[in-house]
């Protein structure tokens, strides 16, 4: 693979992480939830923070959906086909901060989903097949992280 052609890149993901982890911040902070330690930024006065996704816009709640489930289905897929990547991911505290959010922000969107009334019945079904996609590809990434970081290392 690419990482074994050009170590330099470790690097690269190395600096690349925090980015990925504001992924998450960004959607906790659209969602009007927060995550203990997940940002150093200060809150803006004039921002609401009584947005949740139960009474958001239905474009937006369809919008962190998708970006959601674009999110998690690359984060796994990069996992997958290179778990040597995971010790970096570590070093960012990558697991802590996956089920901080998957904590926080998978229980809210599933029953804002679930509560929202939709004018057509495929736009739920769509929207719940993403959220249960982006929840399982969450929970494999995490499986992956844990099983290359803390299990192979006990086994060799």
């Amino acid at each position: 693979n690419i990482f074994t052609q050009q170590p330099s890149y470790f690097s690269d993901l190395d600096e690349t992480l925090p980015t990925v982890l504001q992924v998450f911040n960004n959607i906790l902070r659209k969602c009007g939830l927060q995550c203990e330690g997940a940002s150093a930024e200060p809150q803006k006065l004039e921002e609401k923070v009584n947005v949740t996704p139960g009474n958001m816009p239905l474009q937006e709640l369809k919008d962190i959906v998708l970006y959601l489930c674009d999110t998690c289905t690359t984060l796994w897929a990069f996992l997958d086909v290179f778990p040597l990547a995971c010790q970096t991911f570590q070093k960012h505290e990558f697991c802590y901060r996956l089920a901080s959010f998957y904590e926080l922000a998978i229980p809210e969107l599933e029953s804002a989903i679930k509560k929202r009334h939709y004018e057509d019945n495929s736009v739920f079904a769509d929207l719940w097949r993403r959220i249960s996609h982006s929840r399982k590809k969450m929970i494999e990434a995490f499986h992956i992280l844990i099983n290359q970081v803390c299990l192979q290392p006990i086994l060799e």
